[in-house]
């Protein structure tokens, strides 16, 4: 069987060129789940276009699984995993949540925001740290993936009556002008 990186070899370049971005490959028993994004997000069919290009190179370079596998090809959702360096320098700024290995100093599990990554690294904020951050080498992290804030963006969300409320208001516009217009229609005939 293959690695990631030889699924991730001979994926990459078939995604690049429909306009996909690789955000990665994991392996797991007798399943191969391969992550895709790209601007303004990725839909089903797009999905089903890439899950058959990638399964036919896969079986063509023979860097899948001897046996009978499972490809799963989806875009990362609202809480991206984050595994790479690139991944956490794309979300600076943002809410994560981490684990360390077993044996890390400090507590296991941090919720933080990410205030630089490099290729060594990461510095997250830490409330009880003694300078409120944290940092970690890429290799201290079990596990990491940003947190969506959904009270934000319900936030953002217009509520339903709101949004009753202008059309609403537009029909009563459109109406008024209709009104107007038969009214001048009608004097011009007089």
């Amino acid at each position: 069987m293959g690695t990631s990186d030889d699924v991730e070899r001979v994926a990459a370049p078939l995604l690049g060129a429909a306009g996909l971005e690789l955000i990665d490959v994991e392996l797991r028993s007798g399943n191969i789940v391969v992550t895709v994004d790209r601007e303004g997000g990725v839909d089903l069919d797009t999905l089903a276009s890439a899950s058959k290009a990638v399964s036919a190179a896969i079986d063509r370079e023979g860097v899948g699984p001897s046996s009978r596998y499972e490809l799963e090809v989806s875009s990362p959702g609202l809480e991206r995993r984050l595994r790479r360096p690139e991944h956490f320098r794309r979300f600076v700024g943002h809410q994560v949540s981490l684990r360390t290995v077993p044996g890390v100093e400090g507590e296991r599990r941090l919720e933080g925001e990410i205030v630089s990554a490099d290729d060594h690294g990461v510095v997250v904020t830490a409330p009880g740290s003694p300078d409120g951050c944290r940092r970690l080498a890429y290799g201290d992290i079990e596990r990491a993936h940003t947190i969506f804030d959904w009270r934000a963006a319900l936030a953002r969300t217009p509520s339903p009556t709101a949004r009753t409320d202008r059309r609403r208001d537009a029909k009563s516009s459109l109406v008024a002008g209709e009104r107007e217009r038969a009214e001048r229609e009608m004097a011009d005939t007089l």
